[in-house]
């Protein structure tokens, strides 16, 4: 987050507040991301641009001009998408949603223009906000301390003038799938050509049946009336809990890999992400996949693709999503919860082979989750006497020399 002050008013200063998601395939979703502070002495917000606060507060001792929020430590939201033009900024009013960075980098920013009053109105009386906090949109980021840096530059359209920021403070926010959930929300299952075996998601990858003390936590897909219970009478603005379709996993998202086909110089890997989860569709989702043979895709079947390389020398990692308006958007669970591309690659002689279950992936991360992999030693195997023999080199010569004794004696 960058914190840049704009201009000085009578009583404090006019700042414009800039978050940037930098993770590569992690993106905030709905209901986007709530951000809150504390200030450092008796501050208030004035007024807002882009973005609100979630409560006002006590305002009681101002007369005349009330301001927009008097808490000493205020909640701040982005506004929705439709809001009026004259209570808009550039990179405002998307309801909080912030896309990541490789998927749509023109989307991974969020700002907000705040006037802060009862504050400081130079450099050196300023003091900066403490105890930082970002909920994308639940628990899971830990923010540092604001660290006062060099003053933003910004240069005008037509590249002929710069003005900067009268200062301007970072804000630091990393991200942990450890905090923001107890259990995973993803998991793999695997098959193969070559092996009638559906090595499925390991079981209670995402919690157990019994466990779920939640109240409708879980639902049977033969359920009478399934669409009342799911979607049940509410009032406005109640938000249901996930209702995720019962299973041996109890994950909301499964994703299965598949070793369709074998060719002389290529094979072929068909992937298909089902949502179990009967109240959330995922918008723009994502899906990152560690294979070595990433390295050489031939082609790849209705999905965007992008390798990333988390370490120089080192490509066996790829980022896949939807295509706009084709597959981008997977649905709640049903009929259309799901959906599938293909991915074919070159063999490299070197490396290549189906046995101990080399054609499996490494590692899955749907929406920047780890998703929970099958044991190694459950994989589908090579049959005996499979199709890709090995031919011993002492057999080739030792055979002709028996069959030429055999016929001489």
């Amino acid at each position: 987050m960058k914190w840049d002050v704009m201009s000085w008013t009578p009583d404090g200063y006019v700042a414009v507040v800039t978050m940037f998601n930098f993770q590569k395939y992690r993106h905030i979703q709905t209901p986007g991301w709530t951000l809150g502070w504390k200030w450092a002495k008796k501050e208030v917000i004035w007024s807002m641009v882009g973005a609100q606060t979630t409560e006002q507060g006590d305002c009681s001792k101002y007369k005349g001009n009330i301001p927009h929020c008097c808490k000493k430590d205020p909640t701040v939201v982005d506004l929705l998408p439709g809001t009026p033009y004259n209570q808009q900024i550039a990179n405002c009013c998307k309801g909080g949603v912030m896309n990541s960075w490789v998927q749509d980098p023109a989307t991974a920013a969020s700002s907000f223009q705040i006037s802060v009053g009862a504050a400081g109105t130079t450099n050196k009386t300023v003091r900066v906000p403490r105890n930082f906090t970002l909920l994308g949109p639940g628990p899971g980021y830990t923010c540092g301390p604001a660290k006062i840096v060099r003053p933003t530059k910004f240069v005008t359209t037509d590249t002929r003038r710069t003005t900067q920021a009268m200062m301007t403070w970072n804000i630091t926010c990393t991200y942990s799938q450890f905090l923001a959930q107890r259990t995973p929300t993803c998991c793999v299952s695997l098959s193969s050509f070559y092996n009638e075996t559906i090595v499925g998601c390991p079981t209670c990858a995402c919690g157990c049946q019994n466990n779920r003390t939640e109240s409708g936590a879980c639902l049977d897909p033969d359920t009478p009336h399934l669409a009342s219970v799911v979607s049940p009478p509410t009032k406005k603005g109640v938000i249901l809990p996930p209702l995720v379709q019962c299973t041996r996993h109890m994950c909301p998202i499964r994703v299965h890999w598949h070793v369709k086909q074998n060719y002389k110089e290529y094979w072929r890997v068909k992937i298909t992400i089902t949502n179990f989860n009967y109240r959330l569709n995922y918008t723009q989702w994502n899906l990152v996949a560690q294979h070595p043979n990433l390295d050489n895709i031939t082609q790849i079947f209705s999905f965007n693709y992008k390798s990333l390389t988390p370490y120089a020398g080192l490509n066996d990692t790829a980022m896949l999503w939807g295509v706009k308006f084709y597959n981008d958007f997977l649905s709640e669970a049903g009929p259309l919860g799901n959906v599938q591309s293909e991915i074919l690659f070159r063999k490299d002689l070197s490396t290549f082979t189906f046995e101990k279950g080399w054609a499996f992936p490494r590692r899955i991360y749907f929406n920047g989750d780890n998703c929970v992999m099958p044991p190694p030693d459950s994989y589908p195997f090579l049959p005996n006497g499979g199709f890709r023999p090995k031919y011993s080199f002492f057999a080739a010569v030792l055979l002709p020399v028996l069959v030429f004794f055999l016929f001489s004696a």
